[in-house]
């Protein structure tokens, strides 16, 4: 199982900065890292890789202080109805419209293909519910603006009330096969004591990862 180690460098460093708590969030995925989560690591002030650097410029710096906030407090399961194409990694919403910019320069979490893999997503404040995680389907262009119909059709993985260790769930699964080079991982994190849902967009790469950004 393949970790960037960089943006794990961020996490502690943000984490020991004491910046991670904002009350009113939920979270978004760790790792494989998402765009509003990386770009807040990055330090919305400063980003230092060329596409958070494009999305704080089109969103401002407050979307990425709310990073863990991309979220449609009465979904209730209604994702596709609520969520137009080309919106899905901002939730619709236009505080977050820098997330949906289609560019190649996301930075991507190296992953291998068909391997078991603990998937961590980032909770400030834990909820009851279930996740469902989607893979863009072959052929996907990361410079087009992202529509429902380029993920796959079913969810890779469906899992309720994961484990939370140390402030993140825990899920194992495994990651999609057959898959090569840039790839986009949407997930949706529907609670069920609210219809309150989260979503998040992770650019991943089945092979080779674009370098990573430092922040010093």
């Amino acid at each position: 199982m393949r970790r960037s180690w960089g943006v794990v460098a961020m996490v502690v460093a943000v984490c020991a900065s004491g910046l991670l708590g904002v009350a009113s969030g939920h979270g978004s995925m760790e790792d494989p890292i998402s765009r509003v989560y990386r770009c807040r690591l990055e330090n919305p002030e400063r980003p230092t890789s060329p596409a958070c650097i494009a999305a704080v410029a089109l969103s401002g710096t407050q979307a990425f202080y709310d990073w863990n906030e991309v979220n449609l407090p009465f979904a209730n399961g209604r994702h596709r109805e609520l969520i137009p194409d080309s919106q899905l990694c901002s939730a619709g919403r236009d505080k977050y419209k820098g997330l949906d910019l289609p560019r190649d320069d996301w930075l991507t979490t190296p992953l291998s293909a068909g391997v078991a893999y603990t998937f961590l997503y980032r909770a400030t404040a834990p909820h009851r519910g279930y996740f469902e995680f989607y893979v863009t389907r072959d052929g996907y262009d990361p410079t087009e603006p992202l529509a429902w119909a380029d993920l796959e059709d079913s969810p890779f993985i469906t899992v309720a009330d994961p484990a939370l260790v140390s402030g993140s769930y825990r899920i194992p699964g495994t990651t999609p096969a057959g898959k090569t080079g840039h790839h986009l991982i949407y997930v949706i994190w529907q609670r069920t004591d609210s219809p309150e849902a989260f979503y998040s967009c992770s650019d991943v790469d089945f092979g080779e990862a674009l370098p990573f950004y430092s922040t010093t």
